[in-house]
């Protein structure tokens, strides 16, 4: 019988490892937006510069950018990390092409996730 205890008692152990080293993981991923670039023919920008902005004033005045400028990789990819949970701003250029009215605001970052959104430069 004490066999049986000490095997239950190190099972639950185990398993009180197993969930709390889970939780902790899923804790500690932060908040993250990965903005990919686009042109009208649906083809990565790579090159392109991209800044987030927390509000339209902001980001209409070209000021107090949340995070960037940060610069494409060849799939067209950027990933700002560590944001708050809210809606953000995308202004995205290359050259003297721009995303404006194509797709600027983002919907509410979901916490703790890799939050992806696509822009077209026009």
């Amino acid at each position: 019988m004490k066999k049986w205890l000490v095997i239950l008692g190190i099972e639950l152990l185990l398993l009180l490892a197993f969930i709390t080293t889970n939780y902790a993981r899923t804790e500690a991923l932060p908040t993250s937006l990965r903005v990919t670039v686009i042109d009208n023919l649906g083809n990565f920008v790579q090159g392109a510069q991209v800044i987030i902005y927390s509000s339209q004033e902001d980001y209409n005045g070209d000021e107090n950018p949340v995070a960037g400028p940060l610069i494409t990789d060849k799939k067209g990819r950027v990933t700002f990390k560590n944001l708050t949970s809210q809606s953000y701003f995308v202004d995205a250029r290359f050259g003297d092409k721009t995303n404006i009215g194509e797709g600027v605001k983002t919907a509410p970052l979901q916490e703790g996730r890799i939050n992806k959104v696509n822009t077209v430069i026009l």
